[in-house]
């Protein structure tokens, strides 16, 4: 039996003979074992009753289970109705109080076997009506509570909330004082029972007892739970009641009571029942799809077989095949008591667990692995981070707004700002036009902390666009405008160095598979407001190709000194959309040279429209596969320079992959690029 029942619902934790817990006298008896069983609380509804337990013996075993008597015969001549009344004042609180009157009783001490069992369970015999309320519980799991009836005042029972200080000596002599949180059993004058937890002292059965009213009710379980921490009382009754009973319980528990009372106690059963049961609980029907049961469980079970499990459990059964449906349909109306039961699925478990899990084999699921479709965005934004983190930059996360504050420095009007109609703050009434003012803000923050600062954010920024038209508010007319969010890389630094900055660009981009790239110089129109973010003279437009990507340049700092930023700022402000559109996974391998470079430094003057890319191209030419890398370090824009000039300095690096360079050999080499540069006029090396 302890093998059957392991794993189903409860779990049997001991197996012991019964003469170990009976006195010696006591050892003679037809109880030769006691299971120890644990029920999951799932199950208390109909397992923490012994009868509860057989119907899953029955069903595990496949017998038939056969219910106890409870057919006691009735007084015609007396009827409860007469002698007993019953007022529930909160339905929500008891929602059936099922009461019997019981005449002529005789109290005596219970049967033998009826003690022995009590005591097995842990119960103290007291006397054969209180024995057998007892006896009942453990058997249905209904709680039953006997009252002597000649100690009711008025002759009626009142199901109430207790007054705030009132009190109660319970039937083991002990004093509790209430409140309207306790749920109690009354007559017309005082509580005679803490509802659903202990009796009172006041109505207790004795000797002299000669008429008993016996009680079955349910009460809800969250307030005989509430009312049992209130007091601090735990009993075998609250525990029952605690987890939920099945309201139509009472009736079939009063009835095995008054039975064994008749039988035992020499009683006679009253007429009828006091019942008091507003709204009634009705079995729930739930619709089981038979092919759904054995794809669930993964095994073929006949539906004979199905219906028998369910039908062993008190499950009722009816079929119903739908037209439109290839599979079968079984109706299965679900007993009152299983109050775990409430779809499909916890059917198909009853149906596996009775079944047998031993019995359905354990096979590897069998599925096709399809990885998820690429998403780019994700891809090429995980890239960036890790190439800029390498580089020595942190990521900073942002707020997608900013405030006043920011918009006048940055010097942006209302009507170039999409404002938040409900902000948290004013410091959050826009959102974000560029990345830059959030940034210079962890900058402030962090230079009390740190003197290099090296930050990037990738993020939307929001923009208004031209308008699109008009619509009328009112009386006056409104200029209507489209709006524009994209991604934006924003890489920031406080060093004062620009060609690092550009280096950390080109390395980006190199890595990103994008060539093509050139810097070209921004001509400021200081009319237009948002010149004045950039300092003009360390400024340049990133191209790719003849596309715009980006911005590398100093912030200007009428700009630094409005946002309270010390020192120098230089950015890196990439279009996330474009760059992603021109990266490329496939990258020219060149393998490392294992012999020396050697670098040689050259400036040039020239007049200040000639691009840079002009310069290296003819350096490329001249210097053909010996130049390695060329870096432009320095552009410079003084007074002492003539008119209308600027000086570029480069780093020339040479190495060949070939033989280790001599110096003779380089400096040929670099005198033949001095020679084609001064042949262009108006460029002169200087020396």
């Amino acid at each position: 039996m302890a093998e059957i029942l392991s794993g189903h619902s409860f779990e049997v934790e001991e197996v012991r003979p019964v003469s170990s817990l009976l006195s010696n006298r006591a050892k003679k008896t037809d109880i030769d074992w006691i299971l120890d069983i644990d029920v999951l609380p799932n199950r208390a509804g109909d397992c923490f009753s012994h009868s509860g337990i057989a119907r899953e013996c029955a069903a595990l075993l496949n017998y038939k289970l056969e219910n106890p008597d409870s057919g006691a015969k009735e007084n015609k001549a007396s009827k409860t109705k007469n002698f007993v009344s019953v007022e529930v004042k909160h339905k929500f609180a008891c929602p059936r109080y099922t009461a019997r009157l019981i005449t002529d009783v005789k109290i005596n001490p219970s049967p033998k076997w009826i003690q022995e069992r009590l005591k097995i369970c842990g119960l103290r015999p007291i006397n054969n009506v209180v024995d057998i309320a007892n006896y009942v519980m453990l058997e249905t799991g209904q709680p039953l509570h006997a009252f002597d009836s000649e100690k009711l005042e008025g002759g009626k029972i009142i199901v109430r909330f207790a007054k705030n200080g009132e009190r109660i000596i319970t039937l083991d002599d002990e004093k509790y004082e209430l409140d309207d949180e306790v749920l109690v059993i009354a007559d017309s004058e005082r509580p005679i029972a803490i509802a659903g937890i202990k009796g009172g002292k006041v109505p207790e059965i004795d000797k002299k007892t000669k008429i008993i009213v016996l009680e079955s009710a349910n009460f809800d379980n969250r307030i005989v739970r509430r009312g049992s921490k209130r007091i601090d009382l735990k009993t075998d009754a609250s525990l029952r009641f605690e987890h939920g009973l099945d309201p139509n319980l009472t009736e079939s528990a009063i009835n095995r009571a008054a039975f064994l009372i008749q039988k035992i106690a020499g009683g006679r059963v009253s007429q009828g029942l006091v019942d008091v049961y507003p709204k009634k609980t009705f079995p729930k029907k739930i619709k089981l799809d038979l092919d759904y049961v054995n794809n669930l469980l993964g095994i073929k079970i006949s539906e004979k077989e199905i219906k028998n499990i369910l039908q062993q459990l008190e499950f009722k059964i009816s079929n119903t095949r739908h037209k439109k449906e290839n599979s079968k349909n079984l109706l299965v109306e679900v007993p009152v008591f299983r109050t775990d039961i409430s779809i499909q699925e916890d059917l198909i478990e009853e149906i596996g667990r009775i079944y047998g899990y031993q019995k359905i084999k354990a096979d590897f699921p069998v599925s096709s692995l399809i990885p998820p479709k690429r998403n780019l965005d994700i891809f090429w934004e995980d890239a960036i981070k890790n190439i800029l983190r390498e580089a020595g930059f942190s990521e900073v996360y942002n707020y997608s707004f900013f405030g006043e504050k920011e918009a006048k420095t940055f010097g942006w009007s209302e009507d170039e700002l999409i404002e938040i109609e409900n902000p948290v703050s004013v410091e959050q009434k826009y959102l974000r036009a560029s990345l830059i003012p959030n940034l210079l803000g962890n900058v402030v923050k962090n230079l009390k902390n740190f003197n290099e600062i090296r930050i990037f954010e990738l993020g939307k920024i929001f923009k208004k666009l031209k308008k699109a038209g008009k619509y009328k508010a009112g009386k006056s007319q409104k200029l209507k405008f489209n709006t524009e969010e994209k991604r934006t890389l924003t890489v920031l630094s406080n060093s004062d160095d620009f060609y690092q900055l550009k280096g950390v660009a080109d390395s980006l981009l190199n890595k990103l598979g994008i060539s093509d790239i050139y810097y070209k110089e921004i001509e400021f129109n200081h009319k237009e407001q948002k010149s004045f973010i950039w300092y003009s003279k360390k400024c340049a437009e990133i191209k790719v190709g003849r596309e715009k990507i980006g911005v590398l340049g100093e912030i200007a700092s009428g700009i630094l000194d409005k946002a309270d930023v010390g020192g120098k700022i230089l950015v890196l402000d990439i279009d996330f959309e474009k760059l992603k559109e021109l990266t490329s996974e496939e990258h020219e391998y060149r393998p490392t040279s294992r012999f020396p470079a050697a670098v040689r430094d050259l400036a040039v003057l020239v007049p200040r429209g000639t691009k840079v890319v002009e310069i290296l191209n003819k350096i490329n030419a001249a210097g053909g596969k010996i130049i390695r890398d060329i870096d432009v370090f320095d552009i410079y824009e003084g007074g002492e320079l003539p008119e209308g000039k600027k000086n570029l300095a480069f780093h020339l690096i040479y190495q060949s992959e070939e033989r280790t360079l001599k110096s003779e050999e380089i400096d040929q080499i670099h005198q033949k690029i001095i020679k084609i540069l001064e042949k262009n006029p108006g460029w002169q090396i200087r020396r």
